[in-house]
C-alpha cells in the first residue's frame, strides 16, 4: 500500500527476487512536488540494490557539509562531507524526490512481476491464516478485491493499515509548525556549506540543497504568530528576500506550513501485514533520517519475506524485523528531539544560553568534524558468541559493514557486489574454514555466498579455487583491515550490510554458520507462486 520511495524500493526488491508484486496507490498520478531533500550514503549504497545505481549521479548533486550558525554568525556545529565516503557513496546525497521517484517507477516497469495501479483506496484489510484479503475503491467508487500472502503498509503518516492493525502509537510529544519553501534557482549559485541551520530565536531557518537547481528554506513559526498569516505566498517572498531569493532569481515550487512529530507504531506487524516508512515512525527533519530510514525498512524487510515466502525461513523471522527497526528508529527519533529541542529555541536568553555552552564546547575544536557512523543494529538477527549475555551486543555484530573495492585475482573488473543479493561469508584467504558438505549445502540453500579474500597485489590467478567460493582481492585492504581490528578471520554479513557476527578461527566460523542455520530453519515448504 503506498508508492512513494519506501513502496516502490520494497516493490523492486521482492519483485528483483522473483516474486510478483502488486502495488495499490490511492493518487491517480505520481506526486510532483519534493518531500524528502537528500539521503546518507549507506542509503545511497541500499538504493543502489534496486538496480538504479547508474543513474544516482544524474538526479543528486552531493552535499558539501552542515553548519549550524548563531545569528551573529558564530559556528556552533561544522560537519563535512566528502563525495567519497565509507559506504561507497557521498556523504550527503541531495534529491529533488520526485526525480528518484521517477527512476524507481522506470525501474519496476522493467521487472515483470511488479503491477501498479493507482487511483485504489484501500477501505478493507482481512488477514486470514494463510494470507490477507484487501478491497480497494476507486475514485467512482467501485471495489476491487485482492488477495495476497503478505501485505505493506508503506501509506504514510496517516497510514490506513496502520489504523485497520489497531496498534498503539509511542509519541514524544515534541512537534513544531514550520514554513517549508521549495524553489527552483533561475541560474546557478553555489552554498557552501550545502546546508545550514540558522539558529536565530528571531526566526530559526534551514537552508538545505535538494537536487540539481533545486533548494529548500524552512521558517519557524513564532509564539503568536497565526499559521494563516506564515501560510501565504507573499510571506514565502518576504522571508526568502534577505537570501537573495526572488521572483527574480527564482521559481516558488511550492510554500506550505507543516508539524513535524516525533513517533512511532508499537507493532510494525500483526499476522500477515506490516508497516513501513512513515507509516511506522515519524521524526523531526534535522538528521536528515526520515525517508533514510523507511529505505532502511523495506531492505531489512526484502530478505527476510523472501526467505519466509520461499519457506527457508519460519514466519517468527519476521518479528525481528520489528525488534530490529524500532529500536534503531527509536534512536534515530531521539536524537533528532535532542537536535531539534536545541534549534527551535526563540527565546532570547535561553539562545544565549545554549550558544554559550555550545561554544565553550567547541573551544579548541580543529576543523570540521565527521558524520557519525551508520547506526548499528543492536538486536534481533545477531551472533552471540557463547558466554555472552543474550541481550547484549558482540561488536562488530550489528555494524554496517564498509564498502570495500573488490577484484577478481587476475585483476579484470570487480565481481557484482554480492551483499545486497544474500548473505556472505567473507575468509581470509590464508584462513579457510572447514566447512562440512551439510554447512555448505544450507549456505547454498540460504543464497548465501563463501568469498575468499586475498591481500591486494596477490600474484594468485584465481585457478584451483575451491568449489563454491568465490575468490576476490580486497584492492584497498578495507575488509581484510575490518577483519584485523577485531582479530577475526571471517565475516557474516547480512543482504542488508549489517554484520551478522564474526569469528576468530574455524570453530568460530562453523558456530556463526551454525547460528544462522538456527534463526532461519523452517519446515514448510516452498509455496505456489514463486516465479524466479
Amino acid at each position: 500500500m503506498g508508492y512513494g520511495p519506501v513502496g516502490s524500493v520494497l516493490s523492486v526488491l521482492l519483485a528483483q527476487r522473483g516474486w510478483r508484486v502488486t502495488v495499490l496507490e490511492r493518487r491517480r498520478r505520481p506526486y510532483t512536488l519534493p518531500r524528502a531533500t537528500s539521503f546518507d550514503g549507506e542509503t545511497a549504497r541500499l538504493l543502489a540494490g534496486t538496480g538504479i545505481g547508474g543513474e544516482l549521479g544524474r538526479i543528486t548533486e552531493p552535499g558539501t557539509g552542515y553548519q549550524w550558525r548563531t545569528a551573529d554568525g558564530k559556528t556552533l556545529l561544522d560537519i563535512e562531507f566528502t563525495t567519497e565516503g565509507p559506504y561507497g557513496w557521498p556523504d550527503a546525497n541531495t534529491m529533488h524526490q520526485p526525480a528518484l521517484e521517477e527512476l524507481l517507477a522506470a525501474r519496476a516497469a522493467q521487472l515483470p512481476g511488479i503491477t501498479v495501479l493507482r487511483d485504489r483506496r484501500v477501505v478493507d484489510i482481512a488477514d486470514g491464516p494463510a494470507g490477507v484479503t484487501v478491497t480497494a475503491e476507486d475514485d467512482e467508487g467501485a471495489a476491487q478485491t485482492f488477495s495476497a500472502r503478505w501485505v505493506v503498509g508503506c501509506d504514510g503518516a496517516n497510514s490506513f493499515v496502520r489504523e485497520r492493525m489497531g496498534v498503539s502509537v509511542t509519541d514524544l510529544g515534541f512537534s513544531y509548525e514550520w514554513l517549508l519553501c521549495d524553489v527552483e534557482l533561475r541560474e546557478p549559485r553555489a552554498f557552501v556549506p550545502t546546508n545550514v541551520q540558522l539558529c536565530d530565536p528571531a526566526r530559526p531557518t534551514t537552508l538545505v540543497g535538494s537536487g540539481p537547481g533545486h533548494r529548500r528554506w524552512e521558517f519557524m513559526r513564532l509564539p503568536g504568530e497565526r499559521a494563516a498569516d506564515l501560510n501565504r505566498e507573499e510571506t514565502a517572498w518576504r522571508l526568502l528576500a534577505p537570501f537573495d531569493v526572488t521572483p527574480d532569481t527564482a521559481r516558488l515550487l511550492r510554500s506550505t506550513t507543516y508539524i513535524f512529530q516525533a513517533r512511532w507504531a508499537d507493532e510494525w506487524r500483526v499476522g500477515h501485514v506490516l508497516l513501513a516508512g512513515d507509516a511506522a515512525h515519524l521524526m523531526p527533519p534535522f538528521a536528515g533520517q526520515g525517508m533514510c530510514s523507511g529505505v532502511r525498512d523495506v531492505v531489512n524487510l526484502a530478505w527476510r519475506l523472501d526467505l519466509v515466502l520461499r519457506g527457508t525461513a519460519p514466519e517468527s523471522l519476521l518479528d525481528t524485523y520489528t525488534e530490529e527497526r524500532r529500536a534503531q528508529v527509536r534512536e534515530s527519533i531521539l536524537a533528532s528531539v535532542q537536535l531539534g529541542r536545541l534549534i527551535c529555541v526563540t527565546d532570547p536568553a535561553a539562545a544565549a544560553e545554549r550558544d554559550a555552552t555550545v561554544l565553550a564546547n567547541r573551544r579548541g575544536a580543529r576543523g570540521p568534524g565527521r558524520p557519525d557512523p551508520a547506526r548499528p543494529i543492536t538486536c534481533g538477527l545477531l551472533h552471540r558468541p557463547d558466554g555472552a549475555a543474550p541481550d547484549t551486543r558482540v561488536p562488530p555484530a550489528g555494524e554496517v559493514l564498509p564498502h570495500a573495492r573488490l577484484l577478481r585475482p587476475s585483476g579484470a573488473e570487480p565481481p557484482a557486489d554480492p551483499v545486497g543479493r544474500g548473505f556472505v561469508l567473507y575468509v581470509m584467504s590464508e584462513a579457510e574454514p572447514d566447512l562440512t558438505p551439510d554447512r555448505r549445502s544450507f549456505l547454498r540453500e540460504a543464497g548465501a555466498e563463501v568469498v575468499r579474500l586475498w591481500p591486494a597485489g596477490t600474484s594468485y590467478d584465481g585457478t584451483g579455487g575451491v568449489a563454491d567460493v568465490v575468490d576476490a582481492v580486497d584492492a584497498d585492504g578495507v575488509l581484510r583491515g575490518y577483519l584485523d581490528r577485531y582479530g577475526a578471520s571471517a565475516l557474516l554479513v547480512r543482504p542488508d550490510y549489517h554484520v551478522f557476527g564474526a569469528a576468530a578461527d574455524p570453530a568460530g566460523v562453523t558456530a556463526l554458520v551454525d547460528d544462522l542455520r538456527t534463526h532461519l530453519t523452517a519446515p514448510a515448504p516452498t509455496p505456489a507462486g514463486h516465479t524466479g
